[in-house]
């Protein structure tokens, strides 16, 4: 089963991460095109002042945190447990909001 993880395998022999120039700079590079995408989304949400785009802007900001959390934990700040526990509630919550999106705007799209 090459490519797998072996789940004997303690946790501890798996290589850090902490540290890596190239993942702290592919993770800041992410995180600035996150930030940025959430302020527009913040703009865009006051100007329309809709739930739909409360909705996306949500979403926005989550995927923004997800890119902290990964930064932190290549500093060493967050665990890798938690990192991989947040990532997945993060992507979760991500895919609700825009799903809920969709549906929201589809109702008042015909309401108007």
């Amino acid at each position: 089963m090459h490519g797998f993880i072996d789940a004997t395998i303690p946790l501890e022999a798996y290589p850090e991460v902490s540290g890596s120039p190239l993942l702290i700079s592919v993770i800041l590079l992410a995180a600035s095109g996150t930030g940025a995408l959430f302020v527009v989304g913040l703009f865009a949400w006051y100007r329309r002042r809709s739930v739909t785009y409360l909705l996306i802007t949500t979403a926005l900001g989550i995927l923004a945190l997800r890119a902290v959390v990964g930064l932190g934990t290549v500093m060493g700040l967050v665990p890798m447990f938690v990192h991989h526990l947040t990532a997945h509630l993060f992507d979760f919550l991500i895919s609700l909001l825009l799903l809920s999106a969709v549906f929201v705007g589809r109702k008042e799209r015909r309401r108007s």
